[in-house]
């Protein structure tokens, strides 16, 4: 069994959301949200998503992480932000120890919904099929664990390619 942690990065709030995978069984363990508060400078908000974010690392232990990659902003400025935040997420994950895959937005999608451009009800809708315990109140935690299905589906095909069943 695989504990995996899956990010959807943001400023304003970054979701996670934590699964078990073994072989084809995913079980849903827990997720939530990190949110950052506007009126502090970037540097500080930056700090609050490293800090947001070592509570359910040391809490649930997860051995592998993924994190959805960044899509480009039609605002030049909205894409820095979120580059910055995605970059002090992926910090805060090697910091504490642990591999990170990336994924873009289309495959966490294709991977969970078949198709590259489902919208957020779509995923939320599949993973509650796919995790019927989970408990995501906001679409970030639910993109989360998007993109933790998402590379639980592609570690398999790595290990069945590899011969590592």
């Amino acid at each position: 069994m695989t504990v995996i942690l899956g990010i959807d990065p943001g400023l304003q709030r970054t979701g996670w959301g934590i699964i078990a995978s073994k072989a084809n069984q995913l079980s849903f363990i827990a997720c939530g949200t990190v949110h950052t508060d506007a009126s502090l400078t970037m540097a500080e908000r930056l700090r609050q998503l490293h800090d947001g974010l070592q509570e359910p690392v040391a809490r649930y232990r997860p051995e592998e992480a993924a994190v959805e990659e960044t899509f480009i902003n039609k605002s030049g400025s909205s894409s820095l932000k979120l580059g910055q935040a995605r970059g002090a997420v992926m910090l805060a994950l090697s910091l504490s120890g642990l591999p990170v895959y990336e994924y873009g937005a289309n495959v966490v999608k294709k991977s969970v919904v078949g198709a590259g451009h489902a919208d957020k009800n779509q995923i939320a809708m599949m993973v509650k099929t796919l995790l019927p315990a989970s408990n995501a109140k906001q679409a970030d935690a639910a993109d989360a664990l998007a993109v933790a299905i998402c590379h639980a589906h592609h570690r398999q095909l790595q290990l069945a390619v590899a011969g590592v069943f």
